[in-house]
């Protein structure tokens, strides 16, 4: 018998019991919607919590800590250029750099601006990045450009989105500040006392630690550019990054000022360090290996991946319960092939007399079967597709209605702002791995009555009224 002729009489014979058919194929469209839909809400809760956890911070990036300098043993642990240089060659990792903020100099630096020093701030997040790292970290210019020349005398500066409007006016005791909420009419940002990137006065004053009127040490800045504020790092908000370079060299100035003496390996021990990974699915890889070493370690995926775990076991229930229903399917579809043999059980003995090989018998029987679960799957993903679309409109509805009765309230914090995302999330793999499954759940159920089918006896099945 050709494969044509299998397929004409496995159609024949679906739609000679139009109904029973229906019947059937309506219980492997719910099976398969229900799997579809339920897995696509454990899908959507994981691309949700991804989402929230992005506008917490980079998914990518691992902060690497050395404040107790001792690993486990008690072992003293460096963290200098030579080890992020090792760092560097591990395989995924995108770039490295310290971020450095000099340990016995804090609050001891301030940036003056305009004439006779006149608007002054304090340097209080300052760090010492590698220069190359910045762009490669994510970080975005509004203005400007990063590091060009950090070997030479003058103090290259580059600031957070906010920074300028730390400067005070120093000859006033009140509205010393401009505050950068009050807006122009026009509802631009008023200007800041200083613009960082045009200001020629620019100096940095390394202060004497302890006294109110001590020495200083005046040296020349230069503000190169100013990041755009990403809506979650302090970095880019308030930060002024200098280069490990030269935040060095203004160290070892105050120290020198101060009488401090530190030791060759406190000189080069970075307390922070960060590390960007090239895709997120290394992270947890690259920092393993960094924990290896000795380091304490943090990045989001050690919020992402108990999150992931919890999102799993949720599917997995979800989609248990899908399965349920698609079970309840296969034995619908078995009674059908079931009723089918009975039905046709003298048609079957006079395709064994004419010659119709056992093969060819049960082929019939299984692409029925295996049909069945097909069109069921078809259909289920369609409505799928369609019930999926309708949870994204009512669950955007409510958390677009939540999230405006929260800023009319005035307690919007800025968190998940960008949109609502999605409930429902149907991914090619869920659409094609469903659409398969059915089929073979189909052609499972159809085993069992093929084979029994095959079994009849040519002579019975003709004698059978």
């Amino acid at each position: 018998m050709k494969i044509s002729d299998q397929i004409i009489m496995c159609l024949q014979n679906l739609f000679r019991r139009k109904v029973r058919t229906a019947l059937t194929v309506f219980g492997v469209i719910i099976g398969t919607c229900a799997i579809v839909v339920m897995v696509s809400l454990g899908v959507g809760m994981q691309a949700s919590q991804d989402a929230m956890l992005a506008e917490m911070g980079d998914l990518t990036m691992i902060e690497i800590n050395n404040y107790s300098g001792r690993d486990e043993n008690g072992e003293k642990l460096i963290l200098n250029d030579e080890v992020l240089h090792k760092i560097q060659q591990m395989n995924h990792v995108d770039v490295v750099t310290p971020f450095y903020q000099p340990q016995n100099a804090w609050g001891a630096f301030a940036l003056y601006g305009g004439n006779s020093k006149r608007y002054k701030a304090e340097l209080y997040n300052i760090y010492g990045v590698y220069p190359e790292a910045l762009e490669k970290m994510g970080f975005k210019l509004e203005k400007g450009e990063y590091f060009s020349n950090t070997q030479g005398d003058t103090i290259e500066i580059l600031v957070g989105g906010y920074f300028p409007y730390d400067f005070e006016d120093t000859r006033k005791k009140r509205n010393n500040t401009v505050r950068y909420w009050e807006t122009k009419a026009d509802g631009s940002m008023p200007d800041p006392f200083i613009d960082i990137m045009n200001e020629k006065k620019l100096v940095l004053q390394i202060k004497e630690s302890g006294k109110e009127n001590g020495k200083t040490i005046d040296l020349k800045a230069k503000g190169v550019g100013v990041l755009q504020y990403d809506g979650k790092s302090y970095e880019t908000r308030y930060g002024i990054f200098i280069s490990t370079t030269q935040l060095k060299k203004l160290e070892e100035k105050y120290n020198k000022l101060n009488n401090i003496k530190v030791s060759e390996d406190d000189k080069n021990n970075y307390t922070t360090a960060k590390v960007k990974v090239t895709d997120m699915k290394y992270v947890e890889e690259v920092q393993a290996a960094i924990d290896e070493m000795g380091f304490d370690t943090y990045s989001m995926e050690d919020i992402r991946k108990p999150m992931q775990e919890q999102a799993r076991k949720q599917q997995m229930t979800l989609g248990g319960l899908g399965a349920i229903s698609l079970f309840v399917a296969a034995l619908s579809i078995t009674n059908t092939m079931v009723m089918s043999i009975y039905e046709r059980t003298r048609e079957i003995g006079v395709m064994k007399v004419l010659g119709c090989m056992v093969g060819n018998i049960r082929s019939v029987f299984l692409m029925e079967a295996g049909t069945i679960g097909f069109m069921g799957g078809v259909i289920g993903i369609a409505l799928s597709y369609i019930i999926s679309y309708i949870i994204n409109i009512v669950g955007n509805g409510l958390t677009g209605g939540f999230s405006g009765g929260m800023m009319g309230g005035g307690y919007y914090m800025g968190m998940g702002g960008g949109g609502a995302a999605q409930t429902s999330i149907i991914p090619w793999w869920l659409a094609l791995g469903a659409l398969v499954f059915a089929t073979l759940i189909g052609l499972i159920s159809g085993y069992s009555p093929a084979n029994r089918a095959v079994k009849i006896s040519a002579l019975e099945a003709i004698k059978n009224e």
